[in-house]
């Protein structure tokens, strides 16, 4: 694979089990690339560790007075000159090839890992270590893979340069070939505290990183309510825990270096010393001495890259197990399903709480626990929660079944309220679930989520969340999704009431047009409310069979609100919608509105209906509290208002429901 190819068709199955395993799998899996790096690596360093012998030649001609041999050795250098000439450039191009290669390859897992989870990945890992295992830890293991064939190279030279020095001079070679091995091995002792150093570090630099990318995307939050001091002192102080671990860390590597400096450095003044005496015996020439002298300086070069793969794997090891985490994170259902990939439609329905949204038809759905309702709406698009784990505990027809009968009972005048009760009390989790915990799917048209491809589920259910993210780029290029065709982005843009934004954005576009205005990041150039309409113009212009909205217009005011409102009922007309709110205003204009309490279906109706009749519902929609409902219960008794005032009746709760829509 060459960097102009990338990416890669298929990055392949990593073997996740362990971060060691991980990069024992990448190193296989680029064995070609590997096996280049080697050959050129071996050139280049055999052609540095013969140069000492052309060097030696030479010298022993001009002692001798030879002309002829001193020319040959002249060529010979000249020639070895090339060849490491050559070694080096290809070792370099084939060697960043291995990393970039290696980097791209485990970028492309994390981001199919990442789209395949969704939503789920950072319920189950932190945001910041997402960014650093695909920012900083890529390079590291890529810095590994490089690494490790030219150390192999390396070693290899050793091994051969000290087998061809005892064959070239015995008496100085055998010197040579024991004191390479304790130099090699010499810094193992000091390889384990390093390593818990870098670690410690690299630990430290996560959290510091997790705090930082919390406090940049919560930025506009904390302005809001002055903790950008708090934050700061925070990240200062970890940022100063990370600089005092980066320093021990330093220190312990400082005296791996300093230590692969100075045993050399002995080992040359041994055979320095003894090559004397031995010349000056006779036994060897001076040419033999200058030949031995420069390879042993010339060893240096390799055995750096001793240290440098130790210093490779330390910092690799954790990169790769945190990135190993993240890839051996699975869904509950496997992405490829197991019915055909095509998209059904009819009710979307939930056994577990019993919710049952009609085909066609707007439905509210009102919880008083905000992270209930969170996980409500990533159970409706088939987005499994941390409870959802193991199989699934009743078989498909159990489900389509309780999913059939409840549709029945719900198309007869569609109000439901009779057939979300009876499902919901019929699809208690605690019946449902077996030991493993495990949890029934979401069935649209009877058929599981969960059954279906990924990709097929994905295009049928379409769920926003409490806080959608906006991708940098161009308005045109925010809206242009996968959609079918249906919705144009004007028709979208008008429902959600963007009108002030496209002027905004008009102002900041060099051709007037807003179409092209760029949008930063999490479009934090604009306020809360208009990232919100935005990502809700751009869930319509998708149009899926099911939409799942999760508070929607919690950041717009209440006129917008209303005219959303009636924009998103008259858009998606005929086709199925479920909006997760407590708005009044959203839920007056639903075709039917459901309480789910403690996990539960409670009451199904109309908002007006249910504000009048059940206590549950109106605590959630009105925010009232105990005594007030206690007093409202007695004022209805009396017949009086909870301040006295004789009763408005129906048709004075109607107008005074007027007078607020109005207002």
């Amino acid at each position: 694979m060459q960097i102009h190819d990338l990416p890669y068709p298929d990055p392949g199955l990593p073997d996740a089990r362990s971060g060691p395993r991980f990069l024992l799998w990448l190193g296989r899996n680029q064995l070609g690339g590997q096996l280049k790096s080697l050959c050129w690596g071996l050139l280049h360093f055999l052609s540095v560790a013969s140069l000492p012998y052309g060097v030696g030649f030479a010298v022993q001609a001009v002692v001798d007075g030879s002309g002829s041999r001193l020319a040959l050795a002249g060529g010979l250098i000249l020639l070895l000159g090339a060849a490491l000439a050559l070694g080096d450039t290809m070792l370099h191009r084939t060697a960043v090839t291995n990393w970039i290669t290696a980097a791209a390859r485990v970028q492309q897992l994390l981001a199919r890992r990442t789209a395949a989870l969704g939503a789920a990945l950072t319920r189950r890992v932190a945001a910041g270590e997402v960014v650093a295992v695909s920012t900083g830890d890529v390079e590291k293991i890529g810095w590994f893979v490089e690494a490790l064939s030219r150390f192999a190279a390396a070693a290899l030279t050793v091994v051969v340069v000290c087998v061809g020095l005892v064959l070239y001079q015995p008496a100085l070679g055998i010197v040579v070939a024991v004191g390479m091995p304790v130099l090699a091995l010499a810094v193992l002792p000091l390889l384990p505290r390093a390593t818990r150093r870098a670690d410690q570090q690299r630990e430290k630099a996560g959290r510091a990183t997790e705090l930082a990318s919390d406090t940049v995307a919560g930025l506009r939050v904390l302005r809001g309510i002055g903790g950008e001091e708090l934050f700061l002192d925070r990240y200062r102080r970890a940022s100063q825990e990370v600089r005092t671990a980066a320093v021990r860390s330093a220190r312990m590597w400082s005296l791996i270096s300093a230590v692969q400096v100075l045993l050399p450095g002995l080992l040359l003044i041994a055979v320095v010393w003894y090559g004397i005496e031995l010349a000056r015996q006779g036994r060897i020439t001076v040419g033999e001495l200058v030949t031995v002298y420069s390879a042993v300086m010339i060893l240096n070069y390799p055995l750096r890259h001793f240290e440098e793969i130790a210093m490779a794997y330390s910092f690799s090891r954790p990169s790769a197990q945190r990135a190993a985490r993240v890839l051996s994170l699975e869904r509950v259902t496997e992405p490829g399903g197991l019915r055909a990939a095509e998209a059904p439609a009819g009710d979307l329905y939930d056994p577990v709480t019993g919710l049952l949204a009609p085909a066609g038809r707007l439905t509210a759905v009102v919880c008083g626990d905000p992270d209930l309702a969170g996980r409500l709406a990533d159970r409706l698009g088939g987005h499994p929660t941390d409870a959802d784990t193991g199989t699934r505990s009743t078989s498909a027809s159990a489900s389509a079944s309780a999913s059939a009968s409840a549709s029945a009972s719900a198309s007869g005048d569609g109000s439901g309220s009779g057939s979300d009760s009876d499902s919901g009390s019929g699809s208690d989790p605690a019946k449902a679930a077996t030991p493993v915990t495990a949890l029934p799917s979401v069935l649209l048209g009877g058929v599981p989520l969960d059954e279906l491809p990924l990709d097929t589920a994905r295009t049928a259910v379409l769920v926003q969340d409490k806080d959608p993210v906006l991708l940098s780029g161009t308005l045109a290029e925010l809206l242009d999704v996968p959609s079918s065709g249906s919705v144009r982005p004007a028709e979208a843009l008008a429902a959600a009431q963007c009108a002030d934004v496209l002027d905004a954005l008009s102002q900041a576009s060099l051709d007037d047009d807003p179409m092209n205005a760029r949008i930063t990041e999490r479009g934090r150039s604009l306020s809360g409310g208009q990232r919100q309409r935005l990502a809700l113009a751009r869930s319509l212009v998708t149009d899926p069979e099911a939409l799942v909205l999760d508070e929607p217009t919690s950041a717009v005011d209440s006129h917008t609100e209303a005219r959303i409102a009636e924009g998103l009922r008259a858009l998606r007309s005929g086709r199925t919608t479920v909006v997760l709110t407590s708005s009044p205003l959203l839920l007056d204009r639903a075709d039917r509105v459901v309480l789910v309490h403690e996990g539960t279906v409670a009451a199904v109706g109309e908002h007006r209906e249910l504000v009048l009749t059940e206590p549950r519902y109106r605590a959630v929609v009105t925010r009232e509290t105990d005594e007030e409902a206690a007093s409202a219960a007695l004022s209805r008794n009396a017949g009086t208002s909870p301040h006295g005032e004789p009763g408005l009746g129906d048709a004075g709760i109607e107008e005074l429901t007027e007078i607020e829509e109005t207002a």
